[in-house]
């Protein structure tokens, strides 16, 4: 005969236990999610006493009855034709004259039928002859004046590559994500045959012209009191590490009143990188809750504001740990950004949506705050939710600081849009070949990402900055920075 061993712990460990079990199974969904899960967070509320699949009423016997039924039948409609997509004004129009065939001498016109269908063209390089006369205006046994005009501004000193080109090989890299190899691909479709070197060449030459606007971009971006921080990763080949890649990352900074964004690249995650380029920044600081920010050595200059957008996210990865509480949260959250919505559809001022925000977002604050408090000490510290309440209520005076200003946004959505580029780009180019090519990206984000935020397009702002620049007063830089003045 077996016999069995019966274990006996304490309360405490029992409650250690069931606090592990709880965040192991959390982290397990958290990798679910990661790997197969939807990306969306949108949260639909439950519908009011509506049974769930396995909650029907049982079946009742019914006695067969019978009735007479009469009802009208709307007759069906024929089909409509499908609306033709009305072609866009601006594209050019290139007339095809189609006559009929064995026309007589004798027809008269008497209109024509116009149809229009929309035809492309692969882009096309060409070469631009910049060709300057010379002229002799005085000559004498002395000496000859010759005078012939001003070579234009070009990108590339001695090159051959002119603005539209460095800004094609720019777009074509950090908007549509095409490495210098592809790009050599295309272009090489196009019987243009250019080693990928040339290409490289053309690039830094083009960076290093607008790093002056890149620089004035930053000044502006830091005279302002208001800005969103964040910071994503960007694997950088070194000498370092023979074999591997380095990890490093870019800070992103957003000025959403003057919509300018700001890359900046760093080695490393640590402090050191806003510590050196917020050391002189008076403002608001809004972030997400990294406690990078909680100890920069300027910290007495700067009021933090947090994200809402994270603290929702907690609540709304918990909901399979607690649909019950997790569900409450995401109502509150739900009703703070119906009325955030309502201020952006109705176009409010600053000063109105302050106002709205103090009626209608400080009581809803108000109850979630008593609730959280309430709800803390009766949930597993190291659970979903319990870790979702936790985050919250420590950074809740940034959470809610929102509402004192309607300058603020209730997140930080604006800058993770900025970000996003980023990650695209990552799964084409892999990584950045060294610290200065990761730099230079960054100098190109900024400009791009500005470009993007003020819906300006990015080829021709960054021909007309190339062709420009070369001959602009230092003084002047920022009117050139996308959607200034």
């Amino acid at each position: 005969m077996g016999s069995t061993e019966q274990i006996i712990i304490s309360k405490e460990e029992f409650e250690s236990l069931k606090a592990e079990n709880a965040w192991l199974k959390h982290q397990l969904s958290e990798l679910k999610r990661m790997i197969f899960g939807a990306k969306s967070e949108r949260f639909v509320t439950p519908a009011i006493d509506q049974p769930s699949l396995f909650e029907l009423p049982e079946e009742q016997p019914i006695e067969p009855t019978t009735e007479e039924i009469t009802y009208t039948r709307n007759k069906p409609q024929e089909k409509k034709q499908p609306l033709r997509m009305e072609l866009p004004a601006h594209l050019p129009r290139r007339d095809e004259v189609i006559e009929p065939e064995d026309l007589p001498l004798n027809a008269k016109k008497i209109g024509e039928a116009i149809t229009e269908v929309i035809e492309y063209e692969p882009a096309n390089a060409y070469v631009r002859r910049i060709i300057r006369p010379k002229y002799i205006i005085e000559q004498n046994d002395e000496h000859t004046n010759i005078v012939i005009a001003p070579l234009p501004g070009l990108p590339i000193p001695k090159g051959n590559a002119g603005p539209s080109m460095v800004a094609h090989v720019m777009v074509s890299k950090f908007v549509d994500h095409l490495p210098f190899y592809r790009q050599v691909q295309i272009l090489k479709r196009q019987n243009l045959i250019i080693a990928e070197s040339t290409i490289g060449g053309w690039f830094n030459g083009g960076c290093n012209l607008i790093f002056p606007v890149y620089s004035t971009l930053k000044s502006k971006v830091l005279i302002s009191d208001y800005l969103m921080a964040d910071e994503t990763p960007i694997a950088v080949l070194t000498n370092d590490k023979p074999g591997a890649t380095h990890k490093g990352y870019y800070w992103v900074y957003y000025d959403p009143v003057h919509r300018l964004v700001l890359f900046d690249y760093r080695k490393t995650r640590g402090r050191e990188g806003p510590d050196d380029l917020l050391k002189n920044y008076h403002g608001f600081l809004q972030t997400d809750g990294y406690t990078v920010y909680n100890d920069l050595k300027n910290h007495s200059n700067i009021t933090l504001l947090a994200c809402m957008a994270h603290a929702r996210r907690k609540f709304e990865h918990a909901q399979e740990n607690n649909p019950m509480l997790a569900g409450q949260a995401l109502k509150m959250f739900q009703l703070l950004y119906d009325i955030e919505r309502i201020a952006r559809e109705t176009k409010l001022s600053t000063e109105e949506i302050k106002e709205l925000r103090q009626k209608e977002s400080k009581p809803i604050l108000d109850q979630m705050e008593v609730w959280l408090k309430e709800q803390i000490i009766l949930t597993l510290p190291k659970s979903a939710i319990g870790s979702a309440i936790a985050y919250t209520l420590k950074l809740w005076p940034r959470l809610v600081r929102y509402i004192e200003d309607g300058r603020f946004h209730i997140d930080n959505n604006l800058i993770e849009n900025s970000i996003r580029p980023v990650a695209l780009g990552r799964k084409n180019y892999l990584f950045a070949g060294s610290h200065e090519a990761a730099q230079q990206a960054a100098v190109i984000y900024s400009i791009l990402g500005t470009c993007k935020i003020n819906n300006i397009e990015p080829f021709s702002y960054l021909t007309n900055l190339l062709s420009l620049i070369p001959n602009h007063p230092a003084n002047q830089l920022h009117t050139l920075l996308p959607g200034q003045k």
